[in-house]
Order: C-alpha cells, then structure tokens, then sequence
C-alpha cells in the first residue's frame, strides 16, 4: 500500500504548481497522483483549496505540525506514515473521499478534525500517545475502520451510522466503545482492548459477523440477525441479552467468558451452525434459549452448570452432535433429551450428556482463535474464532468429529 504513496523527486523549478507536482491544470489544487508536504509552509500553501482534487500525504522526515485549515475536501487519501508531528489538524475538513491512514506516528498526541463526518476508510495503527479525538461533528461514514495499538481511552467522535467493516484490537487503554450502527454488512472484529471495556451498539438490528473478545460489558438491545457468527470470547461481563435476535446463521459462541451467569436469548429461533457454550465458570444454569429449535451444526455445552433446558429443540433438530457435560449432576436434565436422541429424531447426531470430572478441564483452556502474541487477527473478522483444541478434543474423542 505504501507504495502509492512515494513521490518522485521532483526538479526544482518555479510556481507552486511546480513544488507540489503532479498538476495538470497548474492549480495545486487538482492533483493527478500524491502531494506531498514537506513542512506546514507547504500545508499552508494549499489553504485557499476548499477542495483537493488528489491525495495528500505527509513526508517522514515532517517534523513541523501540520494545520490543514482551509481545506474542506479531500477527494483522495490523507496518509502520513512515520512522521513525527505531534498535532495534525484541519478545522475545516469535513469529507475524505480516500483513506485516512496514520501509521506509526509515535509522537502524535492531538487529532483535532472538529468537522469531520464522512471518510472512505480509517486505518490508524501505533499511536500510543493519542489518547483522544477532537472531532466535534463525529465521523458518521465510511466503509472501513480499523483502529490498532493506540492510547486513545475512547473512540467518542467516531459516531457511525453506517460501515461495511469495524475492527478495534490492541488499544490497551481504550474503555469505551458506543455507536448508533444501524447495521454492519461485512464484520465487527472488537479484541484484546481495555480491561474494563463496555461496547454499546444499541440501534445495531444487523450484522454479517461479531465477534468480541475481552470485553467488560456488551450491549445489542436491536440486534435481530447476524448472518454469520456471533461469537464471545474470554471476555468478563456477567450477562448477555438480545431480547430481538431471532436468527444466527453460523456459529453463536459464548467460551471461556470468566464471569457469565446468564444468557438471555428468548427470541432466537435458529442457528444455522453450532452452539457452543463451553469454559464458562460462573453459567450455573442455561436457560436462555426458549425458542431455540434448530441447530444446523453441534450442540457443545462443557462446563459446571447444574441445570440446562432447550425445549424447542424437541420440535426441532439438531444436525450435529450434542455434547453436553458438566462437573455437576445433570441427569434429571439430561433425561429430558435423551428420548430426542437418534437418528430420525431431534438430536440427530451423535449424543452424550453426562456428568464427567473432565468438563473441570475446560475450565483452564485458553481460546484459541487464530492469534500469536495474545494479538487479534483481522482474518478472524470474516470467520469463527473456535473453542481450543482441547476442549474439542473432548467432544472429537466422544464423536471422532463434530
């Protein structure tokens, strides 16, 4: 990507058109590639362009602050990559028609874009001394965000309405993320951020994927159908409802959540892969799925609850195997599906639901979804993050394969 970003050296010559380059018209506001500015006496010469036909990048060597005060529009990209400003800012600029990419900028501690609503795409990434965003108006739409490694402690002024993808990882102090998403058509990809973070989506009714990893407190009031997988992952909130959600079409996950007591799911009528709700210490009881009839894939439940009921189910089926164990006698619970369990029956899949000391072992695993060094993949975005391989290995020793 960087790439498309490094401008010849251009010969010396007279005109502000000849400094920037790239001009056809002569006006160093309409660019056919990349201006690149080399200090705010360059940023300032391109004040009086209420809109930048092109691309503006920043020069790595830039040590100057840069004020992009006077412009309105940028058609192309805003990139700086590894400079080392400490504030950039533009008063006036409300749309970035490109990418708005800052990368490794580690002196930069002020983004101050009060106008800015609309961006093709946000990708910041090694700013640990950003901490805040003064954008007043609140960036409402663009296609994709990805926000990595800041020190931003929230993403107030990011207030999207509309987005194809969202991905938040690795922002350690970040304790806050709230959006008036309507819906999300590509994934929503939120790991290893704040220990106390709470994520809020409350007019959120669709989304291709989810999937939320150490978060403090999630809440999806309107959620309705995510088309995909929905999915939980060693993360600390201690309830889960979605009182509207009536549809998941691949996987819904809740593994390894430390503090989980209750899951409030009295809508959901089908998921269109497995349900797994394995490694979660405190869930004593399940019993958030009264309607839950149908189960394109497993039904995993590993962990110490005493009691669990799925009363649809015997309407319903399961395509996969049921595997449910706990360190807790569940027998008068497991008599109720057992008459379920053949293969024209409900639970049409391979069955087991017993009381077994190796549940406790799910307990201590850790999640494994793809990641190195405690990071989070993008890739994971667009697919499941699964349960380890030796809490499966349960199910795959009982079943040879779910």
């Amino acid at each position: 990507m960087a790439f498309k970003y490094i401008v010849p050296a251009l010969a010396v010559a007279s005109g502000v058109a000849a400094q920037f380059g790239g001009s056809s018209s002569g006006s160093p506001c309409s660019v056919s590639a990349t201006t690149t500015l080399k200090s705010q006496a360059d940023a300032t010469a391109l004040s009086s362009c209420s809109t930048f036909q092109g691309s503006i990048a920043i020069d790595p060597e830039t040590v100057d602050n840069i004020d992009l005060s006077g412009i309105s529009q940028i058609t192309g990209d805003l990139f700086i990559d590894g400079a080392s400003i400490t504030q950039l800012s533009g008063s006036q600029l409300s749309v970035i028609g490109g990418e708005f990419h800052l990368n490794e900028l580690t002196r930069l501690s002020t983004a101050n874009f009060p106008s800015l609503v609309n961006v093709g795409s946000i990708y910041w990434n090694a700013l640990p001394n950003l901490q805040s965003l003064n954008f007043a108006q609140g960036v409402q739409m663009l296609k994709s965000l990805d926000i990595e490694n800041t020190g931003l402690a929230s993403l107030q002024g990011i207030s999207l309405q509309t987005a194809e993808s969202i991905f938040i990882a690795n922002n350690n102090y970040l304790q806050q993320i709230s959006m008036p998403l309507g819906n999300v058509t590509k994934g929503v990809n939120i790991g290893n951020n704040g220990q106390n973070l709470a994520v809020s989506f409350p007019n959120l009714k669709w989304a291709y994927n989810m999937t939320l990893r150490g978060v403090d407190s999630v809440s999806t009031p309107a959620l309705q159908s995510v088309n995909t997988s929905l999915g939980f992952y060693a993360s600390s909130f201690d309830t889960y409802s979605a009182p509207n959600l009536t549809t998941v079409g691949g996987a819904l996950s809740f593994v390894s959540d430390t503090q989980l007591n209750n899951i409030s799911l009295p809508a959901l009528a089908s998921i269109g892969n497995a349900l797994y709700l394995v490694a979660n210490p405190e869930l004593k009881m399940i019993d958030g799925f009264p309607m839950l009839k149908t189960i394109g894939g497993a039904l995993v439940a590993i962990g110490s609850f005493s009691n669990f009921t799925f009363p649809a189910i015997s309407t319903g089926f399961v395509k996969g195997a049921t595997n449910i164990t706990s360190t807790e006698n569940i027998s008068s619970s497991c008599s109720v599906l057992a008459p379920l369990a053949g293969k024209d029956k409900a639970l049409r899949g391979k069955y087991n639901c017993a009381q077994s000391a190796s549940a406790a072992n799910a307990n201590s695993n850790t999640v494994n979804d793809n990641q190195n060094g405690g990071t989070t993949d993008k890739s994971a975005a667009s697919g499941l993050l699964i349960p380890s391989t030796a809490v499966l290995g349960v199910v795959a020793v009982l079943f040879g394969l779910l």
